[in-house]
């Protein structure tokens, strides 16, 4: 799944930098609709990111490109593996900026694991 987001404004801290939070937040929600598009009886919660290294600045004005591919499937949790990649303005050259595993625990009603082969 592909997903776009561009930075504004309101997403920068007080240097004009994207807040890391705010790029993991995006990551947590795409990979998030991923997932539920994949098992959509499901009740998904975050369990884990890999790693946090944001490997560029990013500043306002870039557009953000996520690309998210499932990796792995257990049976109650499912990993997604995320990059995001960033342009600015109108150049077409993609950079890197963050890459992670995310993964997604399938929980019951009263918030115990549940298989997914059971959705």
């Amino acid at each position: 799944m592909e997903n776009y987001k561009l930075v504004l404004r309101g997403d920068l801290n007080q240097n004009g930098y994207l807040y890391g939070g705010n790029l993991l937040k995006w990551i947590d929600e795409y990979a998030w609709i991923a997932a539920t598009l994949d098992y959509p009886e499901s009740n998904l919660v975050t369990i884990s990111l890999n790693e946090v290294t944001f490997k560029k600045s990013i500043k306002e004005g870039t557009i953000l490109k996520f690309i998210i591919n499932k990796t792995k499937t257990g049976n109650t949790s499912v990993q997604y593996y995320v990059e995001v990649f960033c342009t600015t303005k109108c150049q077409t050259k993609m950079d890197m900026v963050f890459s992670t595993h995310i993964t997604f625990v399938n929980l019951d009603d009263e918030g115990n694991k549940k298989s997914l082969a059971d959705i």
